[in-house]
């Protein structure tokens, strides 16, 4: 039996596909892609370029970059996009070595 809610109750967005590092994820169209992509169980969205430390989301709201991905051959922060059908992006590929060896 279910009873009457005071609160109202939402329906489940639509998913969509988009892929990160070449895997395909279903997630809520619109979604915050950086929660989007937490939920999903992404973990690290990036390694920092002088010690090749894992890097996530911090604070949500654009101030931090610590959920920076790269898409389009451009790195935005993740938690500024929303998740659309067909998005590819990836973690940028900065390593240690191309910053001590000048190549980055």
């Amino acid at each position: 039996m279910k009873t009457d809610s005071l609160f109202l109750e939402l329906e489940e967005p639509p998913r969509v596909r988009i892929w990160f590092d070449g895997q395909p994820l279903d997630v809520p169209e619109g979604a915050n892609l950086a929660a989007a992509l937490l939920a999903a169980g992404v973990q690290v969205f990036r390694h920092t370029p002088v010690s090749s430390a894992p890097r996530a989301p911090y604070c949500m709201m654009g101030a931090c970059f610590e959920c920076l991905v790269e898409t389009g051959g451009t790195l935005r922060q993740a938690c500024m996009m929303e998740a659309e059908d067909g998005l590819r992006i990836s973690r940028p590929h900065e390593t240690a070595a191309e910053v001590r060896d000048g190549t980055l």
